[in-house]
């Protein structure tokens, strides 16, 4: 068993559904870990059945596992700090198009994010763990893949196993013992 924080379940105020609750942001990747054809499918089908406004889908994925191209320019542009996820799996950069108009621009985000959520609980429910990253430079995605103008890099997804903290960065270990805290709803709630 890696050398881990303890219990990570998040403190509701009343009970979710377990993965969501057991949903967190990990930074040690287990560096021997291989990401099955199956879990990795799952979690990209999880995400392709995420709500979306009008039935429009607009969010696309570039899948690149540990050791292949894809992989290796994905993890050349992340920023400094996010360097612990070059060990990860798998590297999904998560995309949007954005549209020819702003309103359909707002709703291609938000399709971004519920797909997001749904690949997290899916990897989640299979024993995975994701880091969602909005630290990269999306000029160079759209350069490396050629992506067409108006499907927008938004987040970099690591995915794998949990690693062993005893053998990370101090200062990551550090990190993801922090506690998980959350606004309480009466604040989030504007008419609570």
């Amino acid at each position: 068993m890696p050398d881990a924080p303890s219990d990570r379940s998040a403190d509701t105020s009343v009970p979710v559904h377990p993965p969501i609750a057991a949903r967190w942001s990990p930074r040690a990747f287990d560096p021997d870990d291989e990401l099955s054809d199956g879990d990795l499918r799952a979690l990209l089908e999880a995400a392709r059945w995420a709500p979306t406004w009008g039935g429009r889908q607009p969010v696309r994925f570039v899948v690149g596992r540990r050791g292949d191209e894809v992989f290796t320019t994905v993890a050349g542009f992340l920023r400094r700090g996010n360097s612990y996820a070059k060990v990860a799996a798998a590297l999904i950069l998560l995309c949007a198009d954005e549209g020819e108009d702003s309103k359909t621009a707002r709703y291609s985000a938000v399709d971004a994010g519920a797909a997001m959520a749904n690949l997290s609980i899916e990897a989640v429910a299979r024993g995975l763990i994701v880091h969602p990253m909005a630290g990269f430079y999306p000029e160079q995605a759209i350069d490396a893949f050629g992506l067409p103008d108006g499907l927008t890099p938004l987040v970099v997804i690591a995915v794998g196993r949990l690693g062993d903290y005893s053998e990370v960065d101090p200062e990551i270990a550090e990190r993801d013992r922090r506690p998980r805290e959350r606004l309480p709803l009466n604040e989030v709630v504007l008419n609570w």
